[in-house]
């Protein structure tokens, strides 16, 4: 019982439940290697009882948590601690613009302010108080529809082998005005770890604190254009030999079928970038630079030191020099002033890709979206990127994040990403968490957050355990959310939290408090509590983005036609036998389009001939979607891959060289690529997206039809 005592008052569970009315205990051994992550001695029983003891007379003594939350909402009162202060404590508020403040607490500003407290018996304590907006801004339309798309999977003729920002702001400009789109949700675009071959996946990214630079589009750098005039005579034909060369990757793509060579891409790209780093900058692009270097201060130095070391060392840590893995060490300053240009040319990237952010977004209002580009947060980074090289006391070392056992996987999850310290959060007032926000809302017009309950808590795995021994860590979410409403609030932008799989009890309610939009599938849409049948459009949630599907579940055509089974069954992933799953599996959609007709929702009946069916399948994707447009969900997202029938999973779970995971491009019903241009010419797209324009009104169904 002491072990579990001191295991809660550092927020790490000693037992979970996966299902209600089950409970499973963790492992002795995983407790105690999850609190020495924490740095907390539990390694004997005697280490136990010294470091509980430690930490509850710690407890005693102190004044005020590290961060103090105060909700600017009607009836929050007094925060906990402070109404529980000793009687006669003096408070000073030091706000965040460096002005002395009265602790009237109904007066201050909204902001991370600094907050004094000097007890009668001489005890101090500071603490950083949040002061947060009730809610997040909530989307300006009450109703809004918009397109889902991995960026890289989106070519026109003028990618260079991959879906670019300019792609990015030529699909957000067209959709905002011919389709009425309100919102153009991406993957992330957060820098990844490079390699041979580097990661795909936009989920583990080395830094999510500053995009990647493969997503410039070259020539719309502005010193592109003054290329010709600066450069020598062989350079200028290296330039144009790079651009034969791209042309060359995209042709790959889009006529031969080969997959997304990320890789590929980037040699070009980088060496066409080194090429532009001698192209002088006008007086105005240089003041820009440096406001830009300015603003973003050591993260971005931090940032490019990373990038640079990794090209000369490798991207693997454990492999650099012992002195250059501590980013404050003397040696990384010696190799970083050694790596000037490169650092340089590095931040530049940093810059120039800010700058394309901000283009597109501009794109997206000026196009009449009102909500525009929806940005995404990873879970979390890679253990031997960027991020976690600068930021080393904020993780957990020897740690990963994860899931536990479910009823999809027995074994549970381990994804490789290190967690943030719970305890090294709060103690700095949630700076890295702040920032982090900060940066990506930048040029959001909504935040989606991955995993959101990653606010609450996380499984963490102990390095080298199986994902069934590890535990859930706490997190103070009141303290997470406050951050996420005030960062939110600033710029404008609404929240969305991808609440998908095991969810705790309340979290969804706290989110919802709070106004994070959650996420609902049509296929998870159940009537879980009564007949289990699928949920009657009104009762689904009205705080959501509805969707058909998403990157790592199959397409609605391939629901449609089975082939997800298939595939799964060709890859040696089925847990059952094939006929059971595709049993299974034809029920699931026969059930759904007997339910669609019931609604009116899916044009005409079944044609019979040659003794089966004859199905229409773009009428029945219409109808998937005509269906989520009769729910209240806020914002409904077409899913980009379902407008052209393509059958391909973006991602496909539990596999990694199997097959081809974030390398697809989009593609129609036989699979052949479809470019940004094809397209906004397809009159399979415009016929699904005119049934989102038409509005929420369902065609006319039998009546007492359920849910209408």
């Amino acid at each position: 019982m002491t072990l579990a005592r001191l295991a809660a008052l550092h927020g790490v569970a000693t037992a979970y439940s996966p299902s209600p009315g089950v409970t499973v205990p963790v492992p002795d051994t995983t407790v105690v290697a999850v609190l020495a992550a924490l740095d907390v001695d539990a390694a004997t029983p005697e280490a136990v009882r010294a470091s509980l003891a430690a930490t509850e007379e710690a407890a005693a003594r102190r004044l005020l948590p590290p961060t103090v939350v105060l909700w600017r909402e009607a009836g929050a009162g007094l925060p906990r601690p402070l109404a529980t202060l000793p009687a006669g404590t003096a408070l000073r508020v030091l706000g965040e613009d460096g002005a002395d403040r009265p602790a009237a607490w109904d007066e201050l500003p909204l902001g991370a302010h600094r907050l004094e407290a000097r007890a009668a018996d001489g005890r101090t304590a500071h603490s950083t108080l949040v002061v947060a907006p009730a809610r997040v801004p909530q989307p300006p339309a009450a109703r809004g529809y918009g397109l889902l798309v991995q960026l890289y999977s989106l070519l026109s003729s003028r990618s260079w082998g991959m879906g670019d920002l300019g792609d990015l702001r030529e699909l957000a400009a067209w959709a905002g005005r011919e389709l009425g789109a309100g919102f153009v949700q991406v993957n992330p675009l957060h820098a990844a770890v490079p390699g041979t071959p580097t990661d795909p996946s936009p989920y583990r990214p080395s830094s999510r604190r500053f995009p990647d630079p493969v997503h410039l589009r070259i020539e719309d750098v502005p010193e592109y254009a003054y290329a010709r005039g600066h450069l020598a005579p062989e350079q200028r034909v290296e330039l144009d030999a790079l651009v034969g060369r791209a042309a060359e990757l995209r042709e790959k793509v889009l006529r031969k079928g080969e997959l997304i060579d990320r890789d590929a891409v980037w040699v070009l790209k980088r060496r066409a970038l080194e090429l532009l780093y001698a192209v002088p900058l006008g007086p105005g692009r240089e003041a820009a630079l440096r406001d830009f270097r300015a603003a973003q201060g050591r993260a971005l130095e931090d940032h490019a030191t990373w990038c640079a070391l990794a090209e000369r060392y490798g991207a693997d840590r454990a492999q650099w020099p012992e002195g250059l893995r501590d980013p404050r060490s003397d040696a990384t300053a010696r190799v970083r002033a050694e790596l000037a240009d490169r650092v340089d040319f590095h931040c530049r990237l940093a810059w120039l890709t800010d700058e394309q952010l901000a283009t597109a977004a501009r794109a997206a209002r000026e196009a009449g979206m009102d909500v525009g580009i929806v940005h995404d947060l990873a879970v979390g980074v890679h253990p031997d990127g960027a991020d976690a090289w600068a930021q080393q006391d904020a993780f957990a070392a020897g740690m990963s994040v994860g899931a536990p056992p479910d009823a999809f996987n027995a074994r549970g999850q381990d994804w490789g990403l290190p967690p943030w310290r719970p305890d090294a959060l709060a103690a700095s007032g949630y700076v890295p968490y702040r920032d982090l926000l900060r940066g990506l809302l930048r040029h959001a017009g909504a935040l989606r957050i991955d995993h959101v309950m990653g606010l609450f808590r996380l499984w963490w795995v102990p390095e080298g355990r199986e994902p069934t021994e590890g535990t859930y860590v706490r997190y103070d979410a009141e303290a997470m959310l406050a951050v996420l409403a005030l960062e939110a609030h600033r710029a404008g932008a609404a929240v969305i939290g991808e609440d998908l799989g095991t969810v705790e009890p309340g979290v969804r309610e706290a989110l919802q408090r709070r106004g994070i939009l959650g996420t609902s599938v049509l296929w998870f849409e159940r009537d879980w509590e009564g007949d289990r049948r699928p949920l009657a459009p009104e009762a689904w949630r009205a705080d959501c983005v509805a969707t058909a599907t998403t990157h790592d579940l199959p397409s609605t055509a391939a629901r449609l036609t089975g082939e997800h089974v298939e595939l799964r069954h060709r890859l040696g992933l089925l847990a059952r036998p094939l006929e059971e799953e595709r049993a299974e599996d034809a029920a699931e959609v026969a059930e759904w389009l007997a339910y669609l007709r019931e609604l009116g929702l899916l044009e005409g009946g079944p044609v019979l001939g040659l003794g089966q069916e004859a199905r229409d399948e773009e009428a029945e994707i219409r109808a998937f979607y005509r269906f989520l447009r009769c729910t209240p969900a806020r914002m409904t997202g077409v899913w980009l891959p379902d407008a052209v029938g393509d059958r391909r999973p973006q991602n496909l779970p539990g596999t990694w060289d199997q097959h081809p995971n974030w390398r697809l491009p989009v593609a129609d019903a036989e699979g052949r690529p479809v470019t940004l241009e094809e397209l906004a010419a397809s009159p399979r797209l415009h016929a699904l997206m005119a049934v989102l324009a038409t509005g929420a009104e369902p065609p006319m169904g039998p009546p007492g039809a359920r849910g209408l």
